[in-house]
């Protein structure tokens, strides 16, 4: 139960679970500033126009680089 749980996932994409868990932390806390760039934007406009769509393009390309997307199966 606890493999299936903790490493099931991490070994489909032939990574340990700590080198899962690093990029997953990186994805959420680039998503995190993305958020907050975008919460800020919306009360000021002027302020991060470009920011949160800067962080998104940049963890899209990171995602596309990283053996997850390659072995990730598609639907």
């Amino acid at each position: 139960m606890l493999t299936r749980i903790f490493l099931a996932h991490p070994r489909s994409v032939d990574e340990h679970f700590f080198q899962h868990m690093r990029f997953a932390l990186g994805v959420a806390a680039a998503l995190f500033l993305a958020m907050g760039a975008v919460l800020i934007h919306a009360f000021i406009p002027c302020l991060f126009e470009k920011t949160a769509s800067k962080i998104i393009a940049r963890l899209e390309s990171r995602i596309q680089r990283s053996k997850v997307y390659e072995r990730v199966p598609k639907n």
